[in-house]
């Protein structure tokens, strides 16, 4: 089981999607693709206050988010992390959206009142995910360690 570390913190400050677990009443996963803030070692999730998402972690306060990359062959990584969940309201929860948005969108698209005001509007509770468990994977550094760079070299 991976730490938190500098290399997974940059990584997860990077312009990427996530993929948010959350558990069903049938025991099932549901899983929903993310926009999220990593801030002081937690996840944050933007979301409707009536998303299935939401009433999972009400009845089920665990959650599970991951973050990957696949856009170069031979440098795909991933971090995920597991832990409680619980849901943020009022200014706070504002506050935290306002982040996650200016990570996504350009200012333009903030200002838009076709685009801002309704992606804020839609955004009325957040999703906070305080990490038990962290993993991670980089495909660039095991080809390094085990394979001295023959996967990033021939990708193919």
């Amino acid at each position: 089981m991976a730490q938190l570390n500098d290399s997974m913190r940059e990584f997860l400050n990077g312009r990427h999607y996530a993929t948010l677990a959350t558990l069903n009443a049938d025991g099932s996963m549901h899983l929903t693709p993310v926009w999220y803030l990593c801030e002081d070692d937690c996840l944050f999730v933007e979301t409707a206050a009536s998303d299935r998402k939401v009433r999972n972690i009400l009845a089920r306060p665990e959650a599970s988010l991951i973050v990957d990359s696949r856009h170069k062959p031979g440098a795909e990584r991933w971090v995920s992390a597991s832990g409680t969940a619980e849901i943020i309201r009022g200014e706070r929860s504002k506050a935290i959206n306002a982040k996650i948005q200016q990570r996504y969108l350009t200012q333009a698209g903030l200002e838009d009142p076709r685009v801002g005001p309704v992606l804020a509007a839609a955004s009325e509770v957040t999703i906070g995910l305080t990490p038990h468990t962290w993993r991670a994977f980089d495909l660039k550094r095991f080809d390094e360690q085990f394979f001295g760079g023959i996967l990033g070299r021939t990708p193919e």
